[in-house]
């Protein structure tokens, strides 16, 4: 919510001359374009009614605003495919009757939001006599408590009060003791925002409701925001990859996240399948999206720490199949790889991907109703659709074919060799990128490593999308150690 927040803030910094009417409509924008996570989109939809509300007015009366709260709320619920009460939506009803009450007695527009603020704040407090799992946890809707804050904000700011440090809500337990998970898991909380013309706003929303649950699609016919928590997040991006260019992609494991808010590591229940998938992987980012494209198990590890046969080999034996598909994702650990396919007991096929763009190309290709050496043939196949590029820093001064490069400069890779050198990571990613026949490309994903800084990661998807106007551009967390990027180019 507060990175959706600040989405809609940014763009409203960049009126010239700022009105309600105008304002409003940029904060609606903004908002859905940095929607994050299920209350973020519901949040960008409180937005967007609050801005139909106010329509072309340059300023609003008491009953204005209220009817502006009430058309927030009520969008956001249209937005819902199957709403919950018990939510940041029942909070956000609750405030826009309470406006509507207050608009009806006063014209005072500090009142209407007071009313507001009070009617929140009650609706919160009741979350968990409505939601039954608030109330087994002790808590109260985290959304809703959110709105809450962000109305009290709205108040301070009328009143011209400083925002104090706010104290959470006394709950009956300080935090969860056993929240009962689903049988099949919590699944991956899948983002992204499709674009392009005349799309088919109501196929998308049929869609993915059908291919998840927590579904929320909103948009129009250039911008469509998606949001769905599905145990086949690859089917659902292949799927919307269909339909228009994919940006701001994101794929959150909530089982992950759920056991950890336990205190608790994973453990997943023991079953047998007829295959499985094991990768090596440097950074958390990375293992959690390959995780997501449906591998048994991520061996940690890359360039400058390569596993060892032991670590691949344990991998291996541990995941819950006996035919194996191993996919190295660099190309000093292919032989690692393959010795361990010959001291397995189990049957398995090494695919030699060389990079970590390369394995997720692979498991793009990957059918689980196949078997193993035609999944390995089809995998193998499917390497040679992606160019990956690498940025990193040089540890010496060296020349190579030509191009000097001196201690400490960053340097490019494409598809493993070096091609440039420069002063940024940004630049240098740029450069390389202009090697490539823009008319060959489709997608450009990048994986953004652990030290690179967010400002520096959007401002080169900004770019790249200049230079490649035609194409898809995703940003990804890699979270991968001494690589700021990593590049796949489709």
């Amino acid at each position: 919510m507060l990175l959706t927040l600040q989405s809609a803030v940014e763009d409203i910094r960049g009126l010239d001359e700022p009105n309600l009417s105008a304002m409003a409509k940029r904060a609606s924008h903004g908002a859905l374009m940095g929607a994050r996570g299920n209350s973020g989109v519901i949040l960008s939809q409180i937005f967007r009614g609050f801005c139909m509300g106010i329509g072309s007015h340059a300023s609003v009366d008491a009953k204005g605003l209220a009817r502006a709260f009430r058309e927030g709320a009520d969008v956001a619920y249209r937005a819902v495919i199957r709403p919950t009460e018990g939510t940041m939506l029942t909070v956000a009803r609750e405030a826009a009757a309470g406006a509507e009450a207050a608009a009806a007695q006063t014209t005072d527009l500090t009142q209407v939001v007071r009313a507001a603020c009070e009617a929140a704040a009650t609706a919160v407090e009741r979350t968990p006599e409505q939601l039954p799992i608030l109330k087994q946890a002790g808590v109260i809707d985290a959304g809703g408590f959110g709105l809450q804050l962000i109305l009290d904000g709205f108040l301070k700011r009328m009143l011209g009060e400083e925002l104090a440090t706010f104290e959470r809500p006394a709950t009956q337990h300080a935090r969860p003791k056993e929240v009962q998970a689903p049988s099949e898991g919590w699944g991956y909380c899948t983002e992204f925002i499709i674009n392009g013309e005349k799309l088919p706003v109501d196929d998308v929303r049929k869609e993915i409701q059908r291919q998840g649950d927590s579904a929320l699609v909103v948009g129009d016919d250039s911008a469509i925001k998606v949001h769905v928590h599905t145990h086949e997040p690859a089917v659902v991006i292949g799927y919307a990859s269909g339909v228009g260019r994919l940006t701001r992609l994101k794929v959150d494991d909530m089982s992950s996240q759920h056991h950890r808010l336990q205190g608790e590591s994973i453990r997943r229940p023991a079953s047998t399948k007829h295959l499985a998938v094991v990768a090596v992987a440097s950074g958390d980012g990375f293992r959690r999206i390959l995780e997501s494209l449906g591998v048994d198990s991520v061996v940690g590890g890359g360039q400058s720490m390569n596993p060892s046969t032991e670590d691949i080999l344990a991998a291996v034996e541990s995941v819950p199949s006996n035919d194996v598909l191993l996919l190295p994702n660099n190309g000093n650990v292919i032989m690692t790889a393959q010795q361990v396919a010959e001291l397995s007991k189990k049957r398995v096929r090494v695919v030699p991907s060389r990079s970590l763009p390369q394995g997720i190309a692979a498991l793009f290709a990957f059918d689980f109703s196949a078997n193993l050496e035609a999944n390995a043939n089809a995998m193998s196949h499917a390497l040679g659709q992606v160019q990956t590029i690498e940025v990193t820093r040089a540890v010496r001064a060296s020349e190579v074919d030509g191009l000097k490069i001196a201690e400490n400069d960053v340097i490019g890779l494409l598809n493993d060799r070096i091609v440039d050198a420069g002063a940024s990571p940004e630049t240098v990613v740029q450069s390389v990128l202009k090697r490539i026949d823009a008319g060959n490309v489709g997608t450009v994903t990048i994986y953004a490593g652990a030290d690179a800084p967010e400002t520096e990661r959007e401002a080169l998807c900004t770019a790249i999308a200049k230079q490649f106007p035609k194409a898809s551009i995703e940003l990804q967390s890699g979270e991968q150690a001494l690589y700021p990027y990593v590049v796949a180019v489709e």
